[in-house]
């Protein structure tokens, strides 16, 4: 569960967009917080001229006091929180500090400081997401109509199930939120039809094929759903689909169900421990359009470094 929730701030409106879901979460869970704001030295692409200290204070004081107004807001709504504020390049201070003090969820907003783009998420917070190989929490910037610090209501939360028990570990975390807001569980599965040949049109024998497989899928998927009835709240309700297109039958459930707040974990059945997440939540992290909770099923060293991270570590002697 969650007991220590993260909150990184670059200074912008841009990245408070976060901070009624940094409430919303920290009461459901009755967690610590912490808001981390990281000073950057150098800026992208500049050259690193030696820094004028002077101006360096001042920046660290405004920083400061940024900081302390975002506690003074937070303590309004009851919020107890700690502050932080360090020096270096963010997303590696980020990670450093989540994994010194066993931060459990990261709330990170799509964008901050750099501005609105078409990317869905910026570069540092890609970096973040990648890896701190933790449960995070990605809240969309450009959403006009944020709601105020006590305003956040969940009211449908979308949970996509494969049918493993990896998945599962997004129950604990689903059902404390969706007792908490009195929201709507909608349980998804979706059935997937199989791949077949595709150089020649489909045979009578591939069709029957074809149609006795989805027919088999879809009974497991409903099997498997019935037998959630005594593991999650009895009201939660559930929706089975067959699609040769997983991922895309999810982001149209979305829209369609007005979700408010998706929440997958980190892998599924194919997910795989050299990647911090699978095909499915990589999606949402790069396209999803609304609040999304990822919940990590690994621990940070099951999670296998990436290449380049292999590189650096053996370069530093580590």
């Amino acid at each position: 569960m969650f007991n220590h929730i993260l909150a990184p701030l670059d200074g912008s409106a841009l990245a408070e967009c976060v901070l009624p879901h940094l409430v919303g979460m920290a009461k459901a869970f009755d967690a610590r917080v912490t808001v981390l704001r990281v000073l950057k030295p150098h800026a992208e692409g500049v050259t690193p001229f030696p820094i004028d200290p002077v101006d360096w204070e001042i920046k660290k004081v405004e920083a400061g006091a940024y900081l302390d107004e975002i506690v003074r807001r937070l303590d309004e709504t009851g919020t107890p929180v700690e502050q932080v504020l360090l020096e270096g390049d963010p997303a590696s201070c980020i990670k450093e500090f989540a994994d010194e003090h066993n931060v459990d969820l990261i709330i990170l907003s799509s964008h901050g400081r750099s501005g609105l783009s078409d990317w869905n998420v910026s570069s540092i917070v890609r970096k973040v997401i990648q890896r701190t190989y933790r449960s995070i929490m990605l809240i969309q910037a450009y959403e006009l109509k944020q709601p105020g610090l006590k305003g956040i209501h969940y009211h449908k939360l979308l949970l996509p199930l494969d049918g493993s028990r990896r998945a599962e570990c997004l129950f604990a975390p689903a059902k404390t939120v969706a007792q908490f807001y009195n929201a709507q569980l909608l349980v998804a599965h979706v059935a997937v039809k199989p791949e077949m040949p595709r150089q020649m049109p489909l045979t009578a024998e591939d069709q029957a094929l074809m149609a006795r497989f989805i027919k088999r899928n879809k009974q497991v998927a409903a099997d498997y759903l019935k037998g959630l009835r005594n593991r999650l709240p009895h009201d939660f309700k559930s929706c089975l689909r067959v699609s040769g297109d997983v991922a895309l039958t999810l982001h149209e459930m979305v829209d369609e169900e007005a979700v408010d707040l998706l929440i997958v974990s980190a892998h599924g059945y194919s997910g795989q421990s050299k990647w911090p997440y699978g095909s499915i939540t990589t999606s949402f992290i790069e396209y999803g359009s609304v609040p999304l909770l990822v919940v990590q099923d690994l621990n940070p060293e099951d999670i296998e470094s990436t290449k380049a991270e292999a590189a650096v570590k053996e370069s530093k002697g580590h």
